[in-house]
């Protein structure tokens, strides 16, 4: 897998106790995001952190189902379908194929699976590929970025979207 994570005892942290972690007090906030379901309700953030020119992206979910479920960045910054298709595609700017187990991948967006816990919450961090600058041009471009959450998890190979079920959360990135 290209992309790497972040210690998930550092975000279990992070999300029980509310307070900022290490990498986050010495990041610089760039950008965030609201995820809402299909109801409207809220059922988490996403965070878009840069430091020592890499951006980080940090995405802290509750009220889901219990298991696995990919998460991806689209590319378009518009959640206002009801199944969330308004958002387009994965972020793909290279014009690569999907996932990081694929030798062909991966797009600029697939991100690692989130696993939710039964209480119904999970997080999941990842460092995009590119320079800070590449990246961000491409998130905050003219039609903007989603954060989607789909129903199930991405097997990381197939393309274009990793078999992972219809869109069950989204929201629209902007800069912070």
């Amino acid at each position: 897998m290209n992309r790497r994570t972040l210690p998930l005892a550092a975000l279990a942290i992070l999300v029980s106790t509310g307070c900022a972690t290490t990498y986050e007090d010495a990041a610089s906030e760039v950008g965030s995001a609201t995820i809402v379901d299909r109801n409207g309700n809220t059922v988490g953030t996403a965070n878009l952190y840069s430091q020592a020119g890499e951006v980080t992206v940090s995405v802290s979910l509750s009220g889901l189902s219990e298991g696995m479920h990919a998460v991806h960045l689209h590319t378009t910054g518009d959640c206002s379908a009801g199944d969330f298709t308004s958002a387009g595609g994965h972020l793909n700017p290279m014009g690569n194929q999907h996932g990081s187990l694929n030798p062909q991948g991966a797009h600029l967006g697939d991100l690692p699976n989130a696993e939710i816990s039964s209480s119904g919450s999970g997080t999941v961090s990842a460092v995009l590929d590119g320079p800070d600058e590449t990246v961000l041009s491409q998130i905050f471009d003219a039609d903007g970025t989603a954060v989607v959450v789909h129903e199930g998890p991405d097997d990381y190979r197939s393309d274009p979207a990793g078999a992972a079920g219809s869109r069950i959360a989204c929201g629209v990135v902007s800069p912070g």
